[in-house]
């Protein structure tokens, strides 16, 4: 049995109605097609701390059983009880299943696993997960082997940490919190900054109300998948208390319940926004009023922000104390852009009574966010990517310069955005609909209105008024009839001028081909967030290289000359695997025609001089007219190791060549 390594006829306004509606279908078809990409490729989280080394070495074969393994890592980690497991060849613990012992010393980050006593010979195989200091999981395996490598009935986990449905469930609540935390604070920010009437529309109610709902739900979400997500992967241990409790001591757990304390807060702040604020008439009052909401909601925002920063990238790597609040500055910024593209968008669709002022002041309040993003951008991408190499042989890297790419085709749909404020603000009382010809016209369609509740007429064609009362008054129930006639009229006929302006329309067009462009943005966005930074990847390749490593079967070509007859010939040698542990020699030797060349004597040695080791010697066996064979010869540690050969041609004529090769 196999064993697995654990792992942890239309009327006129017709077009205008289908014109929203293909609007809304697009959008939503462009956020299902982001999200199927989105899900579709999703896979394990990339690592954010990379194992860098270990002793032994992965693939070595030592004489001797070790007191313990050790592994280092690229940048802080967090470790359980049971986070490292060692089998031995029958799948059965070889370690003491003590908690790992803290061996780091400075930047050196560094864990030792002791191991029984009197361990047999055999390949033994360590699996390890642990959680980066920026929140997500990383795991890993290797082998190493005692007296020489065996047979082994331990499988070598496929899965990464944070992979399966719960990392997908996982990704999911991740895009979802951030989508959330756009709309909650960049919506309140569009009612504050550029349109206070806007309190009092219920489509942009809706839309705050949405987003505080969906960070809400999306918070709680993350919290209870926490536990799997870095553990088990099993979607059942999402409701394990004991794990929700282990949760709760750590940094990302803490981070997520001060979130969620945050949401209340934020939950009085709409209350107050859409609630007093929305009826205050006086405008001293109000502008008091906006003041303090805009206060609160900045330090509320503000908070919600850095919930990601002490918890993400930001926390972890190079100067944290500066990077933190420049990511809680950069998400502020993405808020106040996106989440205002999207509540201007819902006020061009929804609202009839929006006017070019508050475009205006949005198209300000955007062009200062995209100034902060630039910044906040460059540190970022400086501090996470480093190198110009990187920028571009990282995965990290390249989804950057999908995000620059994005980022630059806002800014040039923006560019055209503009373009349309500034003909709607030309155009004067077109957006607001408070011209006079079109006051002229609501009261001629409200006239139009009394005439026919007036000149309504029954079965047998007199005419029925309005119905008497006995003091001669107004059936006032038929009053309030009137009176939601006439705003139903009132609307409708706004509704057809803001459907008919082209400035208009041309606006909403824009605004939307820009709210398509964000949601593949903070899709991209949440997608670096799960990215191993390329900073990190670029280190922990230099920390690779710097140990020797395998590069595959080695072959060799020796040119020799005993300086007798018929001495001189070509050696060619294959080492295969060329590594650590057992590896198989295949010599050929031919003559200067090109033909193999049999010799009375051949020997092989391999020497590692700085580590004043060998020389090791090695007779290999003749097995067909100049072909030598040796099997099973043990190379104990990595390094650059000197293969000598010893050529005999005749009873006094014999050399040695010899050439440094990389074994790893």
């Amino acid at each position: 049995m196999t064993a697995t390594a654990p792992r942890f006829g239309p009327s006129p306004s017709a077009p205008a109605v289908r014109r929203p509606l293909a609007a809304a279908a697009l959008l939503a078809a462009l956020v299902g097609t982001v999200l199927a990409l989105l899900l579709g490729s999703a896979g394990p989280v990339s690592a954010h701390a990379a194992l860098t080394g270990s002793d032994p070495q992965d693939g070595a074969v030592v004489a001797t059983a070790p007191k313990e393994v050790t592994l280092t890592f690229s940048e802080q980690v967090a470790l359980g009880d049971d986070s490292v497991r060692i089998l031995d060849p029958d799948g059965k613990r070889a370690d003491t299943g003590t908690a790992p012992r803290d061996l780091g010393n400075g930047s050196v980050v560094k864990y030792g696993v002791p191991l029984h006593s009197g361990l047999p010979d055999g390949t033994y195989t360590v699996a390890w997960q642990a959680v980066s200091a920026d929140s997500h999981p990383v795991s890993g395996a290797f082998t190493f082997s005692v007296g020489a490598p065996s047979k082994t009935t331990v499988a070598l986990p496929t899965d990464r940490a944070g992979g399966g449905v719960v990392g997908a469930l996982y990704g999911i609540a991740r895009y979802a919190a951030y989508a959330g935390f756009v709309l909650l604070a960049g919506g309140s920010a569009f009612v504050l900054a550029c349109w206070r009437r806007g309190a009092g529309a219920r489509p942009l109610q809706r839309l705050v109300a949405h987003g505080w709902l969906t960070l809400t739900v999306a918070t709680l979400a993350m919290l209870l998948l926490r536990s799997p997500y870095t553990g088990s992967g099993k979607l059942a241990d999402a409701f394990d208390l004991d794990g929700l409790k282990a949760v709760l001591d750590t940094k990302p757990g803490a981070a997520l319940v001060s979130r969620l304390l945050l949401l209340g807060a934020s939950a009085l702040f709409v209350a107050v926004l859409f609630g007093a604020y929305a009826k205050r008439e006086d405008e001293r009052e109000k502008k008091d009023l906006t003041f303090g909401l805009a206060i609160g909601g900045t330090v509320i925002a503000a908070g919600i922000a850095g919930t990601w920063a002490l918890a993400e990238h930001a926390s972890a790597g190079l100067q944290p104390g500066i990077a933190m609040p420049v990511d809680v500055l950069h998400l502020l910024a993405v808020a106040a852009w996106l989440g205002g593209l999207v509540a201007l968008l819902v006020a061009l669709h929804r609202t009839p009574d929006i006017d070019a002022t508050a475009v205006r002041r949005f198209s300000r309040v955007a062009f200062g966010s995209v100034l902060v993003l630039t910044a906040t951008g460059i540190y970022q991408s400086w501090r996470q990517v480093g190198t110009w190499s990187a920028l571009t042989g990282t995965a990290y890297g390249q989804l950057l310069l999908v995000k620059v790419g994005l980022v630059g085709a806002l800014v040039a749909i923006a560019f055209f955005s503009r373009r349309w404020t500034a003909r709607l603000i030309t155009s004067g009382t077109k957006a607001d609909g408070t011209g006079a010809d079109e006051v002229e016209a609501d009261e001629v369609e409200a006239d139009e209105v009394d005439g026919a509740e007036a000149g309504e007429t029954g079965a047998d064609g007199t005419a029925d008024g309005p119905t008497p009362v006995a003091d001669g008054a107004e059936d006032p129930v038929r009053a309030a009839q009137l009176a939601r006639q006439r705003a139903a009229v009132t609307t409708a006929r706004k509704k057809r001028i803001r459907d008919a302006d082209p400035d208009r329309s041309g606006l909403r067009r824009s605004v939307l081909a820009e709210v398509g462009v964000a949601v593949a943005l903070l899709a991209v966005t949440t997608v670096l967030t799960s990215t191993e930074p390329a900073r990190t990847e670029e280190e922990a390749r230099a920390s690779t290289a710097a140990a020797p490593a395998s590069a595959g079967p080695v072959n060799l070509t020796l040119p020799f000359d005993t300086g007798g007859e018929n001495g001189r010939g070509t050696v060619r040698m294959d080492i295969d695997p060329a590594r650590t542990g057992a590896n198989e020699l295949h010599i050929w030797i031919d003559g200067t025609d090109k033909k193999p060349m049999d010799v009375p004597e051949l020997k092989v040695a391999f020497t590692l001089e700085s580590k004043d080791i060998g020389p090791l010697p090695v007779l290999p066996d003749r097995i067909a007219e100049g072909h030598w064979v040796s099997s099973g010869v043990q190379i104990p540690m990595a390094g650059d190791w000197k293969v000598s050969v010893t050529v005999r041609t005749s009873d006094i004529d014999q050399t040695t060549v010899d050439k440094n090769v990389k074994i790893g």
